[in-house]
């Protein structure tokens, strides 16, 4: 399958598995479950990419991961930018599968932080962990 076959499909799998965390408060052990199968499912996607791309010709010269110009080398392939996303796609889903199983937060609360980790991964955890932090000094 071509790369931009795959980034459409990976990219649409992980909504099912938003949508489960959104609804958690209705069974919150399956909805976590739900997203945590799509999450592994898309893990072993990244892990084939990752194969079949070192397979090939190997990263390009310079690419490593001590520099910017470095990492930027190491994507620059079609597949290794696809790899990326996947990478990217699986750790948010998960943080967010685990933000909804902690169960620290009201859902109402909840949901802006799984909204900002679906789309801005490392901003929703902040959000997360601040709302927690708050909820707990109240406490």
């Amino acid at each position: 399958m071509m790369p931009d076959s795959l980034f459409s499909l990976a990219s649409a799998a992980v909504l099912p598995g938003w949508l489960a965390l959104a609804c958690a408060p209705l069974a919150r052990a399956r909805m976590v479950l739900v997203a945590r199968v799509i999450a592994v499912l898309l893990a072993g996607l990244y892990v084939t990419l990752l194969v079949t791309g070192l397979a090939g010709d190997g990263p390009p010269k310079g690419a490593s991961f001590n520099s910017l110009e470095g990492v930027r080398l190491l994507l620059s392939s079609p597949q290794a930018l696809l790899a990326g996303w996947v990478h990217y796609l699986v750790f948010d889903l998960w943080v967010g599968s685990w933000e909804a199983e902690d169960n620290s937060l009201p859902h109402w609360l909840l949901l802006p932080c799984l909204a900002l980790t679906f789309l801005a991964g490392p901003t929703g955890l902040l959000l997360y962990h601040l709302l927690k932090a708050g909820r707990m000094r109240r406490s």
